[in-house]
């Protein structure tokens, strides 16, 4: 059987990597010669330098997103008896988050344009029981601070992000994991900061929150085997924390790289908007840090998602999508009572939403090779002359 050839990857690591692959190395040494794989200076380093590029106070590293999902919303004091509004397009991580802080997972439909959390549709959602809203700041683009913090002010609730996919994201002058009283981040390594393995963050404002969030990672203990928390073990490794502090200096470099490729990709894509292929808005102008550049394939569209992306396949172009199945339609949470019909938007994004290849190095040629593919698709471009070498790729 022929192996397909991948000639444009959905991601490449490779190339991030390779320019700074000294660098890299030494971190890992500098770990190795110092032995302090666990809690060690190079966390403490890289847990301070992030929250001062993140516009806030406190970071506190932990094993994964989810993790600093679930743990930081214990920090912020929410639990049994308290009810989150979520939304219901999102990773599964951030339910995930909300039910093991035994919390109650509330959630709302999205904007079908951008794809981000519908607030007005959350309002008919607020109940007495009501503690805390979790925007998730979805595929590199903040929902609005402003109106994010109007809405929490009118029901006095909680405002705790979710950035796993937005690092120093932007918008009406506040970073991501600036808004709320904490932030969840995670460090997987296709992210725009990425580690070697997994590894997340809680930001915070907060002194509380962070001093409570340090003993929820590390076995509730405020002191080595003095235990005031019914914690866990979530560390972020110090030799990941090592690999992401190296990193970090060069992440603003490659989220602009990142919104050059995506205005590359929205100007090549206007001509196809009347075939029904139609960009996520961007409502955050520079400030949308594109961990995913994501297409919808409009009703309008002649050609189906699924054809359009075994064409691409086919073609040696990766793609992805992000999410197939909204949250509520997950087997694993029939228990939460939602059905079919109950959040439109995002039942329908997720039978038309594309992601297109999207990485720092990603080139002006490929770009235009994607969309000439997508092109030839729909039927109403001319067939590219395909040219890239064989990369690697990693799936986000």
């Amino acid at each position: 059987m022929n192996k397909m050839i991948i000639r444009i990857p959905f991601v490449d690591l490779k190339l991030q990597h390779q320019p700074i692959q000294t660098q890299l190395q030494q971190a890992i040494h500098a770990v190795l010669e110092q032995g302090d794989f666990i809690l060690g200076q190079a966390l403490s380093d890289f847990e301070g330098a992030f929250a001062v590029a993140s516009g806030t106070e406190y970071g506190v590293g932990v094993a994964s997103g989810t993790d600093a999902i679930a743990l930081g919303l214990q920090a912020c004091n929410i639990g049994a008896g308290d009810e989150v509004i979520l939304p219901a397009n999102t990773f599964i991580a951030t339910l995930i988050g909300v039910l093991r802080a035994g919390a109650k997972p509330v959630l709302v439909d999205c904007d079908s344009q951008t794809a981000l959390i519908d607030l007005e549709a959350a309002t008919k959602s607020i109940t007495p029981k009501t503690k805390a809203i979790i925007p998730v700041h979805l595929y590199g683009q903040m929902v609005s601070p402003r109106q994010l913090l109007d809405f929490a002010d009118a029901y006095k609730l909680l405002v705790f992000e979710d950035a796993a996919q937005a690092h120093l994201a932007e918008r009406e002058g506040f970073h991501a994991g600036s808004v709320g009283i904490a932030a969840a981040f995670s460090f997987y390594p296709s992210k725009n900061l990425g580690a070697f393995g997994d590894g997340g963050m809680l930001l915070t404002r907060d002194s509380d929150v962070a001093q409570k969030m340090v003993r929820l990672r590390n076995y509730g203990a405020s002191q080595k085997y003095y235990h005031t928390e019914s914690g866990t073990n979530s560390r972020l490794d110090t030799m990941q924390a090592a690999v992401l502090h190296q990193k970090l200096p060069y992440l603003p470099q490659w989220n602009r790289d990142r919104l050059t490729i995506a205005q590359q990709y929205d100007m090549e894509l206007a001509p196809l908007a009347n075939a029904g292929i139609i960009p996520i808005q961007n409502q955050s102008d520079t400030g949308h840090v594109y961990h995913l550049y994501v297409i919808r394939v409009d009703d309008t569209c002649r050609t189906e998602r699924q054809q359009l992306q075994e064409k691409l396949t086919a073609a040696g172009i990766q793609t992805g999508i992000h999410y197939p199945i909204p949250c509520h339609l997950q087997p694993a949470f029939t228990s939460l009572g939602y059905q079919q019909g109950d959040f439109p938007q995002a039942e329908k994004l997720s039978k038309q939403i594309l992601s297109l290849p999207m990485y720092p190095g990603l080139s002006s040629s490929q770009v235009k090779e994607v969309v000439a593919a997508i092109a030839d698709v729909v039927s109403i471009g001319s067939h590219s002359d395909p040219s890239s070498a064989v990369v690697g790729s990693i799936a986000a």
